[in-house]
């Protein structure tokens, strides 16, 4: 239960509701207790009436354990001095408004209470999503996809059945319990301690019973994790799996997951199964008593206990039967969302590593940009991607970064992007160091093309308007997709700008979605632009289109351009060749043509390939 305590400041927000859902619930109940102390009442006047001549309802030592409003109803019969037939009349009557009154309070218990919850489950998705939002990238290699959105989705899910049905049916059962075993131990001490005596057979039974639920409800939350991953995996990497027939192999991995999970979640069923037929039991049992001592009772012993006591009795164990028999539920609704808020906690208290720094105040970047003596190493993988690393790039410069797969390219746009901190070094913009700006405004003046695109299913247009914070024009996008040389692809689709992309680009060439890209980062009119190796998918004369683009929009911007090849058209201020981390060559290009290194090596086999 400890875990739940995180949902505590949800309960004070809707306060309001919650109080109002508790009074419904204590009122409803208090209606529905009344009715066997009035069933009791008209059993107890038939049996007096037909066996006394006074013009009497009831003994008056019954009068002194039934509800106040109970006894009102018995002494205005008296004062009217009704006949049988209409004193049975008018408590049918009022049996009927009883079930009434209950019933609309019910309604309103489920109209408080059940909304609150709704209301919870809307403010913890946008709780959860925030802080996924927050985490930083190392946690995100850490964790699979199929785990956060069970956690968002699943978890919440059994959490709300806390919130909701579990907290209405607890005071429900609280209110009903209560109520009624009061209302018994008025009418006859004894005769409820009789009745009453399976109830702590009950409390072990659930005791026992629902500390295996709570360990095979992790199990069962931990195994749905792993199942939604492997789903989720096999639906994004279904061309790979198609193209290397590999359909068997996903369904035997995926079926081998499922039938663990539903090896437990049957487990789970079992276990839970032992609650219904025992309640059943346990309440046969209790009415079984009320009969049998109850008679023997009126019969031999207390002239106080009547036909209409053993009445009231066994209409008060019915009503105990549901929430008697919702305890082993109700428990079980709580023991998993105690396992999964368990779960949601884990995440909720991490403190990402990447956060503005207590004396983070500058928004505007501009100026030079200098990496000193960086390192840095993957804590993942434990890859060191920079060591020593020193470059400075001044305001207005376009500088090129070349090397061979692993040498620290992406890396360098990652920490310049404050996605990772550095081990060792410092990053500086304009003479500031990067910890000294807010990360928003950060990222808000730095434009960056990732290798790997990612396209949202979404419109053509949204996907390049996402690079601002505010709806743009369609002037504004189409100027943006003509430097990035996708307009005149996208004005050929039948819905022009309106296409939608399907789920990551799916319905575009792998150099469109380059190009949507490169215009995403170009609407944002940024301060510095990052291209990470963004033009592998188009063609050359594309490619040489789009540099040209770039020659012109970048004329007073800083531009960083990793790649894996040689842009001669394009004039960089300049070039630097990474190896192992660190730099191994730079210069222009003119000079490091003259250094006859790795760069001159690969000039001389582009040019190769290019006459080909």
């Amino acid at each position: 239960m400890k875990h739940l305590s995180a949902l505590n400041k949800y309960f004070w927000k809707y306060k309001k509701l919650f109080i109002a859902g508790v009074f419904c619930i204590i009122i409803s109940n208090y209606f529905r207790v009344l009715s066997p102390q009035i069933a009791g009442f008209v059993i107890d006047a038939v049996e007096h009436k037909m066996s006394d001549v006074q013009n009497t309802v009831i003994h008056p030592t019954k009068k002194s354990s039934y509800n106040i409003l109970v006894v009102q109803l018995i002494q205005w019969f008296e004062l009217k001095k009704f006949s049988l037939s209409k004193i049975v009349l008018i408590c049918s009557l009022t049996l009927f408004l009883l079930a009434l009154l209950g019933g609309l309070f019910m309604f309103l218990m489920r109209q408080t209470i059940i909304v609150m919850s709704r209301h919870i489950e809307y403010a913890q998705k946008n709780e959860v999503f925030k802080k996924y939002l927050q985490l930083d990238m190392s946690f995100f290699k850490s964790n699979t996809t199929g785990d956060l959105m069970n956690r968002i989705s699943e978890d919440i899910s059994r959490v709300r059945q806390y919130t909701g049905p579990a907290v209405m049916y607890i005071i429900n059962l609280t209110t009903t319990i209560g109520l009624s075993v009061y209302f018994m131990l008025r009418e006859n001490v004894e005769l409820t301690l009789y009745v009453l005596s399976p109830l702590p057979l009950l409390a072990i039974i659930i005791y026992f019973v629902n500390t295996i639920i709570n360990k095979k409800s992790e199990k069962i939350q931990a195994l749905l994790s792993d199942l939604t991953t492997s789903a989720q995996e096999s639906y994004s990497g279904i061309k790979v799996i198609k193209s290397f027939v590999q359909e068997k192999v996903s369904t035997a991995f995926f079926s081998k997951k499922s039938e663990d999970y539903k090896k437990s979640a049957i487990s789970l069923a079992k276990v839970e199964a032992i609650y219904f037929p025992a309640m059943s039991l346990l309440i046969g049992i209790s009415t079984l008593l009320t009969i049998g001592i109850g008679s023997w009772y009126v019969i031999f012993k207390d002239n106080s206990v009547t036909a209409g006591t053993i009445t009231e009795f066994v209409i008060y164990i019915n009503m105990l039967t549901f929430p008697v028999s919702a305890i082993g539920w109700t428990a079980s609704m709580v023991q998993r969302a105690a396992a999964s808020q368990k779960r949601l906690n884990e995440f909720l208290q991490i403190t990402p590593s990447i956060k503005d720094s207590t004396n983070a105040t500058l928004t505007k970047v501009s100026g030079n940009i200098e990496f000193k003596n960086i390192s840095f190493t993957y804590k993942n993988t434990g890859i060191k991607a920079l060591h020593n690393f020193t470059l400075k790039i001044n305001k207005g410069e376009k500088v090129l970064v070349l090397g061979k797969t692993g040498s620290g390219k992406t890396t360098l746009a990652q920490l310049l992007l404050h996605f990772y901190k550095p081990d060792n070094g410092t990053i500086t913009i304009g003479n500031n160091d990067i910890n000294l700006y807010t990360i928003q405004g950060l990222r808000e003046h730095i434009s960056y093309v990732p290798q790997d695109v990612f396209l949202f299913s979404d419109s053509i247009k949204n996907n390049i308007n996402f690079g601002l914070n505010e709806k743009a024009q369609i002037e504004t996008i189409e100027h943006a997709a003509k430097f990035a040389s996708v307009h005149n692809d996208i004005i050929n689709f039948e819905k022009g700008y309106d296409t939608i992309t399907g789920e990551r680009g799916v319905t575009l060439s792998g150099g469109q979605k380059q190009r949507i890209s490169i215009a995403r980062a170009l609407i944002k009119e940024p301060e510095i632009i990052v291209f990470d190796d963004c033009l592998s998918a188009v063609d050359a004369k594309t490619e040489h289109e789009i540099i040209s683009n770039l020659y012109k929009y970048l004329q007073n911007k800083t531009a960083i351009i990793i790649t894996h090849r040689i842009f001669s058209s394009f004039s960089f201020d300049k070039i630097i060749v990474l190896e192992n981390g660190a730099i191994a060559e730079t210069g222009t290009h003119e000079q490091l043509l003259a250094n006859n290194g790795y760069y001159t090596e690969l000039y001389k086999k582009q040019l190769m390939e290019d006459k080909e």
